[in-house]
Parts: C-alpha cells; structure tokens; sequence
C-alpha cells in the first residue's frame, strides 16, 4: 500500500508544553491519559475526539502533545487543566505550537539544577531548597505527610 501524498494527509499541530515542578519524572502513557481526560471533560467527547490529542513523547521536563490543525488551542487550555499525573501534582505550561517537531526541540531548553540546594528551616518546619535558572527557588517540606511546596524567587529570600 502506498502512502498518502502529503496534500491528501491529515494536517497536525505540535504543542510544546514545560512540565512544572522542575524534575518531576512522569511516565509518558500516564501523561497522556491525564491529558485525554482533561480535554475531554472540557471539551466533550466529540470535540477530544476530533482533535486527537496525543502524547508525542515526554523528556526533559516537556511534553509534546500532537492534536489536528484549528484545535491547537482548545488542547492547550485543556492542557493548562491537568493537575495531577498518576498521583504526583503537576501543571503543564504551553511554551509553544508549531507544525513539526524539529522546531519545537529548538525551542526545549535543558532544565539545570543549580548548586546551593539545602535545608532551610521557616517558622517550625523544614523545608528542602530546590534552586533553578532565572532565579526560581523551591522549597519542599520534609516529611512523609501534608507535603507542601513553596514557591518564591530569589528576591524573596533576600528580603529575609
């Protein structure tokens, strides 16, 4: 069987999205199931079903998600939807859309960790220091219940 031309082919969207917190390791078919259901109780099961998002791959702290050309948008505000994937709370944050992948993996920037990672102490509880570039910090409360993060910048902790 021979392919089809490119003009006879479905025309496809590829949305760039940053995976937050910063090192969260998820597993690619849990990201997806994650955004299918977020795009179907937005959307509805037609409009998902028309669109056909799916998960490209997810490496790097990115996610690429492919849908069909004139729904890129409604699957990027499903995608500014999901909360958790498989247990662990993330949020996925559209950094761009484009019509191939090349593209899209110019604009992937390797997260790196900096040094000055720690343990802080704030009021009675402890908190472990996560530091990023432009100046993100995090803390993470220690502990094996009620985890919470913190998010500030490095302004923040200067003014202490």
């Amino acid at each position: 069987m021979r392919p089809r031309p490119p003009a006879m082919r479905t025309k496809r969207r590829y949305i760039l999205a940053r995976i937050l917190p910063y090192g969260v390791q998820v597993d690619q078919k849990q990201v997806y199931l994650a955004v299918i259901e977020a795009a179907t109780s937005l959307l509805g099961d037609a409009a998902s079903g028309l669109a056909q998002p799916a998960v490209v791959f997810c490496e790097g702290g990115y996610v690429v998600v492919r849908c069909r050309r004139g729904t890129e948008k409604d699957i990027a505000v499903a995608l500014a939807t999901v909360t958790t994937v498989a247990d662990e709370r993330i949020a996925l944050r559209t950094v761009a859309t484009s019509g191939t992948i090349h593209a899209l993996r110019r604009r992937m920037r390797p997260i790196q960790h900096l040094s000055g990672d720690g343990e802080v102490k704030i009021g009675e509880t402890y908190f472990a220091v996560y530091r990023y570039p432009r100046q993100k910090v995090d803390l993470v409360e220690k502990g094996i219940k009620h985890q919470k993060s913190l998010f500030f910048t490095e302004g923040d902790l200067e003014e202490r």
